[in-house]
């Protein structure tokens, strides 16, 4: 049996939708007191009203991550709200779809802004009230594109994302003194709210590629993330953690072919 973490004040940022949304819910499940961040003031209203009536309370605060000082907003809006911040859920990313060949400086940047950028801009700001906390906890949301697998279009985010684990080791080791944590979730082919729009064939062939035969569901990440921030991994530390049914560790199409008529 796992501590209770009721109580204590985490951070989601990009959390109004997908696994963000998961990660909130997850936590205000636990009793923990939620503030999720994102750009779109209807995504945030709607997210926080379907998480209504948890074992936590869950509220929002407009900011883009790729602003340091939207980042020193949302920090000083989890002190106000919270008096503290215990786990920092740093799981804002997009991920637009270019072509190596026609990727513009800007179509980089601004992958890199939001998912690299934005994770470092939302750890310095929350920095000072994780190590106040005792038992700070960051949890970076990575994925296993990029860091383990590559999917064409996405170079810019699958850099990003295994610039995250980069990141993620360093400041493990700097942040260590300080009694604060810094793991990665590393999500595979994920059921969210967008992938009833692209037809049952679609959702058919991503199932396909995974061994278990089954998209995940945006809570199995946020249990992952909430493994994390648990008093019991406080000596897990620098660990990037692939939440993806298996969908990595088949050769080939073929491997799963030959499981099948075994």
């Amino acid at each position: 049996m796992f501590a209770s973490i009721a109580g204590r004040s985490v951070v989601v940022t990009g959390g109004t939708r997908g696994i963000g949304k998961g990660i909130a819910r997850v936590f205000a499940q636990a009793g923990a007191q939620v503030l999720v961040s994102g750009r779109d003031e209807a995504a945030a209203q709607a997210a926080v009203e379907s998480l209504a009536g948890l074992a936590g309370p869950v509220s929002f605060v407009l900011a883009d991550v790729a602003s340091p000082e939207d980042c020193e907003r949302v920090a000083a809006t989890a002190l106000a709200r919270h008096g503290g911040i215990d786990v920092l859920c740093a799981n804002a990313g997009i991920f637009p779809d270019v072509p190596l060949a026609r990727m513009t400086p800007q179509d980089l940047e601004t992958v890199l802004a939001t998912n690299v950028k934005g994770t470092i801009f939302a750890v310095q700001a929350c920095l000072d009230a994780l190590t106040a906390s005792g038992h700070g906890r960051i949890i970076l949301t990575s994925s296993i594109t990029g860091p383990i697998t590559g999917f064409p279009g996405w170079s810019h985010y699958g850099a990003s994302k295994a610039a995250q684990l980069g990141f993620m080791r360093t400041a493990a080791v700097e942040l260590a003194p300080r009694r604060i944590t810094v793991n990665a979730v590393l999500p595979g082919n994920v059921a969210t709210e967008g992938l009833a729009d692209l037809g049952e064939e679609y959702r058919a062939s991503m199932e396909a590629s995974v061994p278990l035969g089954r998209l995940g569901e945006v809570d199995e990440i946020g249990y992952a993330a909430l493994f994390f921030a648990t008093d019991e991994a406080s000596y897990v530390t620098g660990q990037a953690l692939a939440v993806d049914g298996g969908q990595v560790l088949p050769e080939s199409l073929a491997a799963l072919t030959a499981m099948d008529a075994g």
